[in-house]
């Protein structure tokens, strides 16, 4: 009884990988992915007329390197750069600046590079590309903040004043005169005043900004980062030849119905990119190609140097940067 217990678990283990992938690979990727959309809306709110550019991949020509900003908000008056670390626990500062993040929960511990001064150097690196991009903003206008959303998340230690943490998270609320929250006023901002103009132009350059790819899965599941290829069967990969990354930015996939031992489809649609308007966007111009539910696409995370493969039958869409 117990053999046939294990190769019962055995065999449904292997029966789901095979056929739905494996979701313990990017819980982690797409909690945050999470916490970071679940920031980039309520700032949205909060600011009436902003806008939030999430996951940008800016080119850094000290390190010959993109390097990658979570969010960066722009309203009429500033722009912030905003790191969102989403960190569970007591969070201590070593004599170096680094963040020690002890979760008892789970009885482990973390250690994170200066957050404040990573997101500070993000703002030098973003402020070169945007002179590069013909933007040179007044002193000031760029500014910036660590987000700590986390519930779970406390302090023993004191921290700098440019880090915000749960509980005044959870305290910012929009000013009902106005269109941006009179407490983030004083929590974010410096106060200064600059022309509508500026946004205009950091809007126009910000959209067209390379950015993170990004996965949808099923189950509300969204994970940052990097499209590389597909693989699969000779023939299939022959079909998906067409999806190139400078004609196609949108694709959704919808697997039909499996009979008996033949294998699954996947109907791949795809979208070419409309170059006519500023901005990631695709034209009303579909094509449709039918592959394997087996073959895979090959993905970089965000923040990771590991490659991680997901079975098309697990993804519901993928939105590629230029």
């Amino acid at each position: 009884m117990f053999a046939e217990l294990i190769c019962g678990l055995v065999f449904y283990q292997i029966f789901k990988r095979f056929f739905f992938g494996d979701d313990a690979e990017f819980d982690l990727d797409s909690s945050c992915f999470n916490a970071l959309s679940a920031v980039a809306k309520r700032l949205e709110k909060l600011y009436v007329g902003s806008k939030v550019y999430v996951g940008l991949q800016i080119p850094d020509p000290d390190s010959a390197s993109r390097k990658n900003i979570d969010l960066v908000l722009v309203t009429n008056h500033e722009a912030i750069v905003i790191s969102v670390k989403n960190v569970s626990g007591f969070v201590s500062v070593d004599k170096d600046g680094n963040w020690v993040c002890a979760d008892r929960k789970n009885r482990r511990t973390e250690r994170l590079p200066d957050p404040v001064a990573e997101t500070e150097h993000l703002v030098s690196i973003l402020e070169g590309y945007l002179e590069k991009r013909g933007v040179a903003l007044p002193e000031g206008y760029l500014s910036y903040k660590v987000i700590c959303p986390d519930p779970n998340f406390g302090q023993s230690d004191l921290l700098p004043p440019e880090v915000i943490t749960y509980g005044q998270w959870t305290q910012l609320k929009p000013d009902q005169n106005t269109s941006y929250s009179g407490w983030i006023k004083g929590a974010l901002f410096r106060g200064k005043k600059s022309q509508e103009s500026f946004s205009e132009k950091l809007n126009s350059v910000l959209c067209t900004a390379p950015a993170c790819d990004r996965l949808e899965f099923k189950g509300n599941k969204c994970i940052l980062g990097e499209f590389l290829e597909f693989k699969g069967k000779q023939d299939d990969l022959q079909a998906l030849r067409k999806i190139k990354r400078s004609k196609v930015s949108h694709m959704t996939f919808q697997k039909t119905s499996m009979f008996a031992f033949a294998h699954s489809e996947v109907q791949v649609l795809f979208a070419l990119r409309d170059y006519r308007v500023e901005g990631p966007s695709w034209s009303s111009q579909w094509k449709e190609v039918a592959v394997r539910s087996s073959t895979e696409v090959l993905f970089r995370p965000q923040n990771s140097t590991r490659l991680c493969k997901y079975k098309l039958s697990t993804i519901t869409s993928i939105s590629l940067s230029v």
